[in-house]
């Protein structure tokens, strides 16, 4: 079976075999056989523990009639009482294009109202309102070969090393087939991709703006404007010139603000002149900002100026976070879009209620993601349907996001878990089909169309999100406009409205597939739009330089930059991915070895100032700011610039106590794209001082939790991590082990109990000892054995021993591994490496990681030689 993975916007094909087993589908253009390790793990995480399998209203199991007429009832009376405003609907990029479709219809041309919209809208909606102002339309310029063709690669704003793994391997490709490839990397971090880079370029935290705009004044300046393209191809050309001609985008000021030296800014633009195949890659480092949308169009003025645009390895190229952000785009996912790529234009309305034969066609934008929040803390949103994501996590302000939430009248989760922080807040919980049993296409980062076919029934009253809403929709009284019987009528009548009076205006036009019969849509291969390239492969868009606007020409946008964010804060908190999660974890956190890769959520400072701070021996720390507080566990990150501190988005009440740290991030962003600014949040730190610590190894949950925990998935049960500050170390064990018998063990520095239920090992408790510092696994390969004292204390001497990160999740290969291997063998080269322990083989996701723990390792044995 050939499908496509649910994880980032690259889009990979996935093929199944008959026992469920994925890998890389060769044949397919977004990855050529290639998986990262979320992808290699597919076949672990679809044994979902607690899987939401039927209907639930106010917690009682129901049967699918029951909870389609109460939510159509509830809907309806709240639309009756206080107008279609009061009703929205949030989605997300995990849903196919038909769901959204069908979502989108139900809600904007049915309801009234276009309070639809989605988590998509929290990673890219600032490079969607920047295409629509260059471009006049929402078309990414580039495909997947402008990588092979370019000469520079500027990466900005993303870590693609690890947000994207398998695009970050092709990218690598191209440069060890054309060595002359010139790489610069953009980020105030060090990490994977920058590592990789002939440039790194460490900005100060927002003031990306100030860089590019500074890059067009220098293109001005070095008489390296394509004066032919921009005369013919370009409007805006006179304003843009006149406000670069300031004093505030000479180099030295240029550099002043960004926190560079001028050397290294000089490099980088005399790299961007010297180079016209140029492709910049940007995503949520440029989008989730103050002036996304602003970032955004200096990138993309830059590559007008000198006319990179429409031509092999030439491109402003904005990479998605989820798989089908661009679908969602494609058929109006977001709030302030109409359908097809069109907006709330008169003649659009017009366009669209004909062919959806609706005279109930909502009549302006409704209210983003952020302004939800606000319109239910008013009481103007009485019910709101989420379908497939977590908002109470992933949304700024979570805390005060929460508590809307949960104040919401009706309050409808579409998922495939119960566990969610947004599903406990749920009166109504509808079973939603997942990866393997859904049907339907999407839409990646290079525009590619692509099947997701399932390969297995979806268990209990599973439905697809597309199914629910229609039955909804039909017991509201619309069903002559919702008698689909397939995914694939609903991917017909999208692709026709497409199509519907489109005469060269839009570009997205895939109207000749809406025709396809059942059996030609079940074999569709990958397609790119525009449907127009040669034997069926992607067309270039722009290559003769005209663009969807009125006059057929591309817009260079205005913009002056703000003060960079901070101010007199002591850390700057900044936000994004780890490699090996997704998300808020609901599809990840249960497979172990995701999770063996990062065990609980850190806070990543650099050395200096942890100890300006205080914080050096710090097991656990608190930020907090106006808007709350989070307990995360510092680590020391010389990739870190002093004053910064990096922690991961992914962690959610499911998992642990702390590191929900969207309860710090002010909840403003982009004026003109409603994009949330998640990077650059001030925030305090403080120790917490501990009065206990400790490891709890088991299948189940203990009985009482402390202060702050962690918990994370083995290969044979759970670990939790336990730290408290407000009770003492005998008052724990008392409450931990009140349960069962208990056989009690004095180490050193803490103490090992050990649960037995008739001669069996059912639990361990490590008290007294960090939790970061023991290696879980030996002691969890004992639960359900028979009590063996020597073997119980040969595990407990390997857990001791001390926990290494985990390098390579797919050959669980360890760090301290690694090093051993170097140091033994004498190894200088990555494929020697690999051949040893087999580390980067298979997904290749921790190849950037191997190569920098080799490269420090050849570092320190060769200080040693000296």
């Amino acid at each position: 079976m050939h499908t496509t993975c649910p994880y980032c916007g690259v889009g990979c094909g996935v093929k199944v075999d008959s026992q469920g087993i994925p890998s890389g589908d060769t044949q397919h253009p977004a990855n050529l056989g290639a998986l990262c390790v979320k992808g290699m793990a597919l076949g672990e995480s679809q044994t979902l523990p607690n899987r939401l399998l039927y209907p639930r209203v106010n917690g009682e199991q129901v049967d699918w009639p029951q909870a389609v007429e109460h939510i159509a009832h509830r809907l309806g009376d709240i639309i009756e009482r206080h107008g279609p405003g009061a009703v929205a609907f949030y989605g997300s990029g995990q849903m196919l294009t038909e769901d959204y479709y069908v979502a989108n219809k139900l809600m904007k041309g049915f309801i009234g109202s276009a309070n639809i919209d989605t988590n998509s809208r929290l990673c890219m909606s600032s490079a969607v309102a920047a295409h629509q102002r260059a471009f006049g339309e929402d078309a990414v310029p580039a495909s997947y070969d402008d990588i092979d063709d370019a000469e520079l690669v500027v990466i900005v704003g993303a870590n693609t090393a690890w947000t994207h793994p398998v695009l970050f391997r092709r990218l690598e490709a191209a440069k060890a087939a054309n060595p002359n490839q010139q790489w610069v990397v953009i980020d105030p971090r060090a990490t994977a991709t920058s590592q990789q880079a002939d440039l790194h370029l460490a900005v100060t935290p927002g003031t990306d703006l100030v860089l590019f705009n500074g890059l067009a004044r220098r293109i001005l300046d070095s008489d390296r404007l394509d004066r032919h393209f921009v005369e013919q191809h370009v409007a805006g050309f006179p304003e843009l010139y006149r406000q670069l001609s300031g004093p505030e985008y000479r180099p030295d000021n240029v550099a002043r603000v960004t926190g560079l030296s001028i050397a290294e800014l000089n490099r980088f633009y005399q790299l961007f002149l010297d180079h016209p195949r140029t492709l910049t890659l940007f995503c949520m480092g440029i989008n989730q900002s103050l002036r996304g949308t602003d970032n955004a169009g200096a990138i993309i003025n830059c590559h007008l100026l000198t006319g990179r645009i429409g031509k092999p390895g030439a491109a402003p190229f904005s990479l998605t976070g989820q798989p089908n952000a661009m679908g969602g785009r494609e058929v109006g996912g977001l709030a302030n879009q109409l359908a097809a790529h069109m907006d709330f234009a008169p003649a659009n309305r017009d366009k669209v209620a004909r062919f959806w034969g609706s005279d109930r066609l909502a009549r302006a934008p409704g209210h983003k993601a952020m302004e939800m929040i606000d319109a239910i803390e008013r009481g103007e949103i009485k019910a709101l349907w989420v379908m497939g994501s977590n908002p109470a996590v992933s949304l700024p302000d979570s805390a005060r996001a929460r508590r809307a939430l949960a104040k919401c009248e009706l309050l409808i989760v579409s998922d495939i878990s119960p566990n969610t922080d947004t599903a406990k807040l749920a009166q109504v919980l509808l079973p939603a089909a997942g990866w393997g049993e859904k049907d339907g296409t999407v839409t990646n980062s290079a525009r590619i169309i692509s099947r997701q076919r399932p390969f297995k029934p979806a268990p209990g009253a599973a439905r697809p999100d597309w199914w629910a809403l229609c039955q909804v929709a039909r017991a509201m009284g619309f069903g002559e406009a919702f008698g689909f019987a397939s995914a694939a009528d609903v991917f017909r009548e999208h692709a026709a409205l497409t199509g519907f009076e489109n005469h060269g205006e839009r570009l997205f036009d895939i109207s000749a597939l809406s025709t396809l019969s059942d059996d030609e849509f079940n074999a569709l291969i990958p397609r790119s739009w525009p449907l127009a390239g040669r034997d069926g492969g992607p067309a270039r868009l722009f290559a003769e330089g005209r663009f969807p606007t009125p006059d057929g020409k591309a817009r260079l946008q205005l913009s002056a930059p703000l003060a960079p964010a901070g101010g007199g804060a002591e850390l700057l908190l900044n936000t994004g991915r780890l490699r090996d999660q997704w998300h808020t974890m609901s599809r990840t956190g249960h497979v172990a070895r995701l999770m063996a890769a990062a065990t609980e959520p850190q806070a990543q400072i650099h050395p200096d100032t942890l100890a300006r701070h205080g914080l050096n021996k710090a097991e656990l720390i608190e930020l907090r700011n106006e808007h709350g507080a989070t307990l995360v566990r510092p680590v020391a990150d010389e990739g870190m610039a002093p004053g910064q501190v990096f922690v991961p988005m992914h962690w959610s009440e499911e998992f642990s106590a702390g590191g929900r740290v969207n309860d710090l991030v002010e909840a403003r962003g982009c004026a003109l794209s409603g994009q949330p600014a998640f990077k650059q949040n001030p925030v305090q730190v403080s120790a917490v001082e501990h009065r206990w610590q400790a490891s709890w190894i088991a299948t189940e949950a203990p009985a009482w939790l402390p202060q702050w925990w962690s918990r994370r998935p083995l290969a044979q049960g759970e670990c939790w991590s336990l730290i408290d500050s407000r009770s003492d170390a005998e008052e724990a064990r008392t409450r931990l082990t009140a349960e069962g018998s208990w056989l009690d063990w004095p180490l050193p520095q803490g103490r090992l109990l050990v649960n037995l239920e008739q001669g069996k090992i059912a639990g361990l408790l490590l008290l007294g000892l960090s939790p970061w510092h023991i290696n879980p696994d030996p002691l969890a390969a004992l639960l359900g054995t028979a009590l063996q004292p020597s073997l119980l204390l040969g595990q407990l001497s390997q857990a001791l021993a001390g926990n290494s990160k985990l390098v390579c999740s797919c050959w669980s290969v360890s760090e301290a591994q690694i090093r051993r291997a170097v140091e033994q063998h004498d190894i200088t080269e990555l494929p020697q490496l690999q051949q040893l322990l087999k580390c980067g083989t298979r997904c290749g996701s921790c190849v950037p990681e191997l190569k920098q723990i080799l490269a420090v390792c050849q570092t320190r044995l060769q200080g040693e030689k000296i």
